[in-house]
């Protein structure tokens, strides 16, 4: 599979940075919603989240690792506003009404707080084992590696910093279980969903480049 790294493209990084942003934001509202299977527990998140990595991937391969971390730096912050704002309008996955921005919840701004830190960790870390993998080997070698390793690291980082000891009881004592059914749900709908999905996407970007002979 051919690489097409195209010139900096001001539609493509604004669509990269405004969809790394409502990932996040939509990621940290699912994560207070826990769902249970077969008597584990698990987030709405696991199923969102992956997205970033097919966002962050594609971005590697037709503009660069350097835009891709761009995105990254230039989302984080944004995301966290955002993913405050819905925590405290959405806590618990239930409308609260917009009097609650008037005061500060420790619960919201944790999860707020961590999502920032295990997603610039995490993002990173796919970028630079994406690039330094996607001219080794089969087209699916870069997106599997960067995402099993940036998935565990942001999936450690996060539910670590946002659940430890938390005042939500659920969370509070089931964080490390859910962590890790998070994380196994995360890398089982990446490689059934995300890799073919990736795969598809890069080919038909691809052809379409190509045809144009660019």
């Amino acid at each position: 599979m051919k690489n097409y790294q195209q010139p900096f493209n001001v539609r493509f990084w604004t669509f990269a940075v405004t969809a790394h942003i409502a990932v996040i934001a939509a990621s940290n509202y699912l994560i207070q919603i826990p769902i249970e299977f077969g008597g584990h527990y698990t987030t709405w998140a696991a199923f969102s989240f992956p997205i970033l990595y097919l966002l962050s991937d594609l971005t590697v391969r037709l503009q660069g690792w350097n835009l891709a971390k761009w995105v990254v730096l230039m989302s984080m912050l944004p995301a966290l506003l955002l993913s405050y704002v819905f925590g405290m309008v959405f806590e618990h996955g239930e409308f609260q009404n917009w009097d609650a921005l008037l005061s500060f919840d420790s619960f919201v701004a944790r999860i707020a707080l961590a999502s920032l830190i295990a997603y610039v960790l995490g993002q990173l870390l796919d970028i630079k084992v994406f690039e330094k993998l996607r001219r080794k080997g089969s087209w699916w070698v870069a997106p599997t590696g960067s995402s099993l390793l940036g998935n565990a690291v942001d999936t450690t980082v996060f539910f670590t910093v946002a659940f430890y000891a938390s005042s939500d009881p659920t969370m509070g004592e089931h964080w490390v279980e859910i962590g890790i059914i998070d994380y196994l749900t995360k890398i089982a709908f990446t490689l059934v969903v995300y890799i073919p999905i990736y795969g598809f996407l890069v080919r038909s970007l691809s052809a379409k480049l190509a045809a144009k002979g660019e």
